[in-house]
């Protein structure tokens, strides 16, 4: 019997800057599931404040796999209430140093295989002078290699993976400060990077245009800085025994690098955000409302037309860039249940394949024309995800004649279009996230 399991291995603490106060193990707990997220990350590992409170609310129940040892359970649940959730041990570090005559800032993820390791890679990265505790996500003047050799050499099980890999800023394959190849950021310890994330502003198509990630596992997860934006991406793996291991998500994340995969899972998909809606999709200068694509870029230079300064080159245009293979017929399209699943063509189909979707609070905010702060939203919120079914249930699992017997009809319309890819997005760009538009018609509620 088999199942599959969603993954989030991408959210920060109270302890990183710009990050809610409602960032608490319960709290993430309880919004899981709400969005029917089984498996979490900790975050923010590095922290010793953070570090001691995963210690003291978390018990181990697998190798490397913990949960908190006084369950948090939603309140009015009207359905079967979901298991634990679960947590993973991973962290994100921030590597800020100079490498081919430029500054290189290149955001990683850590995970390692216990509590025990942390402790032992926090000390490696103090004695090389980190300041663990100035911030949850701390910056340490390693590059990518060093870091990932450090790391390595304390525990050989550690994942590193390269996080929002094309973002501008602190992708590592970003256009600001990042690089052309993961060889040349990672040097003789590429090959032990087994797995990319996608960042919200690309998607595994994207990513399947450069040949250097042929073996690597495209993972994509929320980097949620409140506990609303957990689960916007994630990564779904099927499980084929009722427990699993840290070890058997290091093998199947590993396996696509053509190690053997003797764990109990496999990846099996990924849920997307439309990459347009990210914020740094297009090219552009926030401070002069200048938003172009990469075609326009292409043709017309990186310089903001209204100031003449350097526009933020973004996603699609470094993809562009970058890419080896032609975005034409690389990916296919089944709809099921008028759900759109995009896959990897014929000539390499053991890429997982993937669902774009957008999160169910943005979803009510489009049908009842508020924001999602509102409490309209907030309300109805709660009540669908506690009494019809989790988040991630109602936009990717339900089918048509589920939704349409438990939710109002606008809503199961806009659910169904989101489903189909039929909306229109004003894409985002240097740092705004971009605009969805469903355009529901009228006189349905």
């Amino acid at each position: 019997m088999t199942s599959l399991l969603s993954f989030d291995l991408h959210l920060h603490s109270p302890f990183s800057r710009a990050v809610s106060k409602h960032m608490s193990l319960s709290e993430m707990s309880r919004q899981a599931q709400l969005k029917g997220i089984d498996v979490l990350t900790t975050g923010d590992w590095t922290h010793p404040a953070w570090f001691e409170t995963l210690q003291n609310e978390l018990e181990e129940v697998a190798a490397g796999v913990y949960v908190l040892k006084q369950p948090v359970v939603v309140k009015d649940f009207q359905r079967l209430p979901p298991a634990p959730t679960k947590f993973l041990l991973v962290t994100e570090i921030s590597c800020i140093y100079g490498q081919g005559g430029k500054v290189r800032r290149v955001h990683l993820l850590v995970a390692v295989s216990s509590v025990a390791m942390v402790a032992k890679v926090n000390v490696a990265l103090s004695k090389r002078g980190a300041k663990l505790a100035s911030d949850g996500r701390p910056i340490i003047g390693m590059s990518c290699h060093d870091l990932t050799e450090l790391v390595l050499d304390v525990d050989e099980r550690a994942l590193i993976i390269p996080a929002h890999a094309w973002t501008p800023w602190f992708g590592v394959l970003g256009s600001k400060g990042g690089f052309d190849s993961l060889a040349e950021a990672f040097g003789d310890v590429a090959p032990q990077i087994y797995a990319i994330e996608t960042g919200l502003s690309s998607d595994p198509a994207m990513n399947w245009r450069i040949n250097e990630l042929e073996t690597r596992a495209i993972v994509s997860f929320s980097d949620a800085h409140s506990p609303a934006k957990l689960g916007r991406e994630l990564t779904i793996m099927q499980a084929h025994a009722a427990d699993f291991s840290y070890h058997d998500v290091y093998q199947a994340l590993a396996a696509r690098s053509g190690r053997s995969s003797t764990g109990v899972l496999r990846l099996h998909s990924t849920l997307e955000f439309y990459p347009e809606e990210g914020k740094y999709h297009w090219d552009g200068h926030r401070a002069c409302n200048v938003m172009q694509s990469a075609a326009v870029t292409k043709k017309n230079g990186a310089t903001c037309p209204v100031c003449g300064r350097e526009l933020t080159v973004g996603v699609e245009y470094r993809v562009e860039e970058l890419a080896s293979l032609p975005a034409t017929d690389l990916v296919t399209k089944d709809q099921d249940d008028d759900q759109v699943v995009y896959m990897a063509n014929t000539q390499d189909a053991s890429r997982p394949p993937f669902v774009s979707l957008v999160p169910l609070q943005e979803i009510l905010a489009e049908v009842h024309g508020v924001s999602t702060a509102s409490k309209k939203v907030q309300k109805q919120y709660l009540d669908v995800t506690q009494r019809v079914g989790s988040e991630l249930a109602i936009l990717w699992q339900m089918s048509v004649a589920e939704l349409e017997a438990a939710l109002e009809p606008k809503l199961v319309m806009a659910i169904l279009k989101v489903r189909r890819g039929e909306l229109e997005i004003t894409p985002g760009y240097d740092g705004v996230f971009g605009q969805v538009h469903l355009k529901l018609e009228e006189g349905l509620l």
